[in-house]
């Protein structure tokens, strides 16, 4: 009995150890997947970042263009000086690492036959983990299906804030003065009705009520002296 007791004794320990260890891996699965979606994200919103700055540095090329040239650089190496201009002229400060696949490759679409970039995007063809709350310049990425479909262009320009002293409030109409009335126009004042005037001389005449009459014996009187000479 002692031995068949304490052989179970070793099942019960052997197999709660084994749960435990189930328990631990499953914890441990999910935190390494944990870990890996955070990293993910962070790299999403720093491919964000870089892509905003492609996009400004397109913009800035397309508006320094001079009269009769291509909007569009040839390559992205022309970002980071600019031919067109005989003094040193930056629009990208350098070519970035992309930050999902780790390398300083990306996709490029072209306005033609390899002429002019007209869109720089990620070659990771992962699902992306951020699939809304884009900003205002990247609403078109929500809902898409592969990093790949976020195309950077140079139509991508953050909204410009409101100038000093300007608000977005509707424009209040100018207050009209009203028109001054011609002396016939003009409303002449209605006399006061004679009962009326009647009722306030009496008012003025009728001593107040919640004053009570001075008794006869104590009025002043003054004496009455009548000169006989």
């Amino acid at each position: 009995m002692p031995a068949m007791t304490q052989r179970r004794q070793h099942g019960f320990t052997y197999l709660s150890l084994m749960i435990l260890l189930a328990i631990i891996g499953l914890v441990t699965a999910s935190s390494i997947k944990l870990g890996s979606v955070l990293q993910r994200s962070r790299a999403e919103q720093e491919l964000l970042e870089i892509g905003a700055a492609f996009s400004d540095a397109l913009q800035s090329y397309a508006e320094a263009t001079p009269a009769g040239q291509a909007t569009m650089p040839p390559s992205l190496k022309e970002l980071l000086r600019d031919p067109r201009f005989p003094t040193l002229k930056r629009h990208l400060r350098k070519i970035f690492v992309d930050p999902v696949t780790g390398r300083a490759e990306w996709g490029i679409v072209y306005a033609g036959e390899h002429t002019g970039v007209l869109a720089v995007y990620s070659l990771s063809t992962a699902r992306p983990v951020k699939i809304s709350n884009f900003p205002q310049r990247f609403a078109s990425f929500a809902g898409v299906s592969r990093i790949s479909d976020w195309k950077f262009t140079a139509g991508q320009m953050s909204a410009s804030p409101a100038p000093a002293g300007e608000t977005n409030s509707p424009p209040v109409a100018p207050a009209v003065a009203p028109s001054p009335q011609s002396s016939e126009e003009k409303p002449e004042s209605a006399a006061p009705a004679p009962e009326v005037i009647g009722r306030a001389r009496e008012n003025e005449e009728s001593p107040a009520q919640d004053e009570p009459p001075v008794p006869v014996a104590e009025r002043n009187f003054t004496p009455f002296k009548q000169d006989f000479s």
